[in-house]
């Protein structure tokens, strides 16, 4: 039984009503809720331990343990199972989604959380690069030029399949680079989630629902009618033609297996 994820598109609501952290914290058993912090992602892993302790418990959270793991040796330490054990969800902060990767892979941690999410149902929770890191397929860098996008991919976590996950989506304009990575990659659906927005997946990894302030784009490139990716002299550019697009704002539900759109929102009357 995997455990339900919540994927956000980062910054999220720190000081409103913080509707996306409130959710996690219901997700990972409300008032008795212990929480793993996981800073591997960032260089500022005291501050931002301590940030998120103080946001969890404010939200009714009974504990918060923190993972400050900034080696392959730190997250081998036979110790971090019985504190993993404890948790009853886990939420990985921003940062660098390559530190994640290149810290954690192959680890004690990492095996021990991959067994707390897929067999005992464990939520996990992750925002910008703890988004990024979601899928199988994850995006390390992009450089823009005056000719194209260079899109640099890894594996991730893989927690989803099937899909790349990209972060910041419309307020740091990334419709090229996750275009890009989804002609490089037309069997995935890229999943662009703005800031202050999530999806939560449920249903063992079958289908998500949007909350938050902004929207979620899914480009599914997997019936491309044309794609050409190869430079022609001057021109570097990539043609795509038949990519479907769907948009979706909060309250609505997206079957990721059969990728179609299931539940359309309705309003209280």
């Amino acid at each position: 039984m995997k455990g339900d994820l919540l994927i956000v598109g980062g910054k999220e609501d720190k000081t409103g009503a913080k509707e996306i952290l409130q959710r996690f914290v219901e997700m990972a058993g409300g008032q008795q809720a212990v929480i793993g912090i996981l800073t591997t992602a960032t260089q500022y892993p005291q501050e931002l331990g301590e940030e998120y302790s103080e946001l969890f418990q404010s939200l009714g959270c009974d504990k918060t343990i923190v993972f400050h793991l900034n080696s392959r040796e730190s997250a081998e330490r036979d110790s971090l199972t019985g504190q993993l054990q404890k948790c009853t969800g886990l939420f990985i902060t921003g940062g660098d989604q390559v530190r994640l990767t290149s810290i954690l892979g192959g680890t004690l941690f990492y095996e021990q959380l991959r067994h707390r999410w897929g067999h005992e149902g464990m939520p996990i929770g992750g925002t910008s690069a703890g988004a990024a890191v979601m899928s199988c397929h994850m995006i390390m860098a992009a450089t823009e030029t005056d000719d194209e996008y260079i899109v640099e991919m890894g594996a991730g976590f893989c927690f989803v399949e099937d899909v790349i996950i990209d972060q910041h989506f419309s307020q740091r304009a990334r419709f090229g680079r996750l275009m890009t990575a989804i002609a490089h990659n037309p069997q995935v659906m890229g999943i662009g989630i703005d800031e202050n927005t999530a999806i939560e997946v449920t249903d063992d990894g079958g289908c998500f629902t949007v909350l938050g302030e902004h929207s979620v784009t899914v480009f599914d490139g997997r019936k491309l009618d044309f794609v050409d990716t190869t430079n022609h002299g001057d021109n570097q550019n990539i043609t795509l033609s038949g990519v479907r697009l769907h948009s979706l704002a909060a309250g609505y539900t997206f079957d990721l297996k059969n990728r179609k759109l299931i539940t359309t929102f309705l309003e209280e009357e």
